[in-house]
């Protein structure tokens, strides 16, 4: 197969409004291992700063959270529960806090060979092989993680309060979280389907995934990680 790639997102794309690049972000791929493992992003949370009663940069520029005031289009990893990974992407311009946390994704080349091995943070983090060690990863070039636009239609768009953000007052119910409608690897509340029309919907939805550029092929000397994580 051809060696060809798509090309990271630039720094541009991040630098703009977080809820903007939530937006933005349904649709885009997430290329790991220099390629051998690619996901189509398919729910996402944004989480503004300051004035954000659940956001982690909601005191400042603590240590933990000081990756959020930027610059741009930057990885920000860290640990729930002592356990489970979660990755969001820096987002505004630099020293104004804005993240959006990637949420789900649908598998496209080299993840788990389990159903929806990559609904929900933990897992997506645990299928493409981010931990803290990718804390601060430089997103706008190839390495461990990037995000990229192979030229797909974005999908039709729904939102909902965020997920696990009880605690946050008012901002609890703020409308954060988007997702791809009717997409099957989306996690949490998402659909008014049946279980019986979701099963029937995932071979078509596994088509829809299929990135419109040439990938090259998983190395067969390394077999896909495989974890148990949840969020």
């Amino acid at each position: 197969m051809n060696d060809r790639l798509p090309t990271p997102l630039p720094r541009s794309f991040y630098a703009r409004p977080t809820i903007a690049v939530a937006h933005d972000l349904l649709g885009k791929l997430l290329v790991a291992r220099e390629g051998e493992s690619i996901a189509r992003i398919v729910e996402v949370e944004a989480y503004l700063g300051l004035r954000d009663a659940a956001s982690h940069a909601r005191r400042g520029p603590t240590p933990r959270a000081a990756i959020m005031f930027g610059p741009p289009g930057f990885l920000y990893v860290y640990l729930i529960y002592g356990m489970h990974h979660c990755m969001n992407v820096v987002t505004e311009t630099d020293g104004v806090a804005g993240a959006v946390l990637l949420r789900a994704a649908a598998p496209v080349a080299g993840l788990p060979d389990r159903p929806r091995p990559a609904t929900g943070p933990g897992k997506l983090c645990a299928a493409l092989g981010i931990t803290r060690a990718n804390n601060g990863l430089d997103l706008t070039v190839p390495g461990a993680l990037y995000l990229a636009d192979d030229g797909a239609p974005p999908p039709r768009r729904r939102s909902s309060p965020r997920i696990g953000v009880e605690y946050a007052g008012a901002w609890a119910a703020r409308r954060l979280r988007f997702f791809a409608d009717g997409n099957p690897y989306v996690s949490g509340p998402w659909r008014r389907r049946t279980s019986r029309s979701i099963e029937a919907n995932m071979a078509g939805m596994e088509a829809a995934t299929k990135p419109s550029v040439t990938l090259r092929s998983k190395n067969p000397g390394k077999g896909a990680r495989t974890s148990s994580a949840t969020r």
